[in-house]
């Protein structure tokens, strides 16, 4: 027979362990599809598991402190975040939180503050290894940002059967940040080492073993890190380029394997990138490309835009991007009257403190829109866009769309909620 103190433990553990799972489906996390999500932007069938893996690339050019006359080279170190569809224990929930920081460690007046905020995701779940190989999806933040600044598409991908990969930068996060020139010269570079180091994964004794498709890989950028992916998927950089960097570094053209024009940049484009994510990709207007070294690009990409893009530019920069890589198909989505931040997570509670330097928030925040109805979109076309290239799956319905949003509710669209977008698209000439 049950002492009644042994029956009362048991119903406190019932009612905490009730409580965990009514709040996991009622607390809004990142990501969570609001009431007018579009189709897609729900989470697929996997749950999700996420682990930290930490890589070393060696005797890289420490462009931060060589001189024209005087490389120097360091070991870069380089953490990544990884989900995957895993399998969750009986009694275990599918909950995380992410330790993160506000600020900038380069400026004195935005110390760095730390502060959590929870995903949909299990720290080192054991991986599914029941249904084969999945895509490989690498992400690439912006300057600053970290890999978890997308959170709500990276978990988003995973329960949808891909691997996604996404990249601490060095010297470009909020707890390392240095000088601009280690973002423009390292960002493809980190790209295509973490490709690397992800495709070696399947050759080695760990949990994701066999579980990569490496030959199948997509690639996200944000803003620098749009700069980066176009970069690794074709689209060298133009010879003017060298001039900025040049003058950036004191003369240095260690940029010069990343040209265009190079026929050693030329065969370091990877057949295993299939498709091409770009939210706000920064540098057309300051030359990083031109006509030329456009052509290059000839991986199917889908742009994301603000059309008052004051940090990348949109007529003169990400459009004129999508307008001059020609040979390929692709796509631009703008939201309208949007700026920069088209793909972030929603600004932290933390950022919104009396006190706190305003770009904490407004790192994250639209002035036009909701950062959480972004969020729902971009699921919706990445998942579309991705599957199409990355699954061979038939979503073309929800990307032959009427070009204003605002003519008739798109396909995958709620009625009435498809207000404010535009969907440009335009296959090789």
């Amino acid at each position: 027979m049950i002492s009644k103190s042994i029956y009362s433990f048991f119903i406190i553990l019932l009612l905490f362990s009730t409580n965990d799972i009514f709040a996991q489906k009622t607390e809004f996390i990142y990501g969570d599809a609001l009431p007018d999500a579009p189709e897609l932007a729900k989470r697929g069938n996997y749950k999700v598991g996420v682990k930290t893996l930490e890589f070393i690339n060696k005797n890289q050019i420490d462009i931060l402190n060589s001189k024209k006359d005087n490389e120097v080279l360091y070991d870069r170190k380089l953490k990544v975040e990884v989900w995957y569809p895993a399998n969750i224990p009986a009694g275990q929930i599918e909950m995380i939180s992410y330790d993160e920081v506000m600020g900038s460690s380069n400026d004195p007046k935005r110390p760095l503050i730390p502060f959590q905020f929870k995903g949909r995701a299990l720290r080192d779940a054991s991986p599914i290894s029941k249904d084969g190989k999945f895509p490989l999806i690498i992400v690439s933040h912006g300057y600053l940002g970290s890999r978890f600044l997308l959170t709500y598409l990276t978990e988003n991908l995973a329960s949808k059967g891909y691997i996604v990969a996404a990249i601490d930068h060095a010297e470009s996060t909020f707890r390392d940040a240095a000088g601009f020139p280690s973002t423009l010269l390292n960002r493809s570079k980190d790209i295509l080492f973490v490709l690397n180091q992800m495709a070696e994964l399947n050759n080695t004794k760990n949990e994701l073993k066999g579980l990569i498709d490496a030959e199948n890989t997509g690639l996200i950028g944000y803003s620098m890190g749009g700069y980066g992916v176009l970069n690794v998927a074709g689209a060298g950089y133009s010879d003017n380029s060298l001039k900025l960097f040049g003058a950036l570094t004191g003369g240095s053209t260690a940029l010069e394997v990343r040209i265009g024009s190079n026929e050693a940049y030329q065969k370091s484009i990877d057949a295993r990138v299939k498709a091409v994510v770009a939210f706000a990709p920064w540098g057309m207007e300051r030359g990083v490309w031109d006509a030329e070294s456009m052509k290059g690009l000839k991986v199917p990409t889908f742009f994301v835009a603000g059309s008052q893009d004051d940090i990348s530019g949109y007529e003169k920069g990400i459009k004129a991007i999508y307008n001059g890589v020609t040979n390929t198909e692709r796509y631009l989505l703008t939201y309208m009257n949007a700026r920069h931040n088209v793909a972030p997570n929603p600004p932290p509670a933390e950022s919104t403190q009396p006190g706190l330097h305003f770009d904490e928030y407004y790192r994250y925040a639209e002035p036009s829109w909701n950062e959480r109805r972004i969020n729902n979109i971009n699921q919706h076309f990445v998942t579309a866009f991705l599957g199409i290239h990355l699954k061979k799956e038939d979503n073309n319905k929800y990307l032959n769309l009427p070009t204003n949003s605002n003519d008739k509710t798109w396909e995958g669209f709620k009625a009435r909620s498809s207000t404010g977008l535009e969907l440009l698209h335009a296959l090789p000439e």
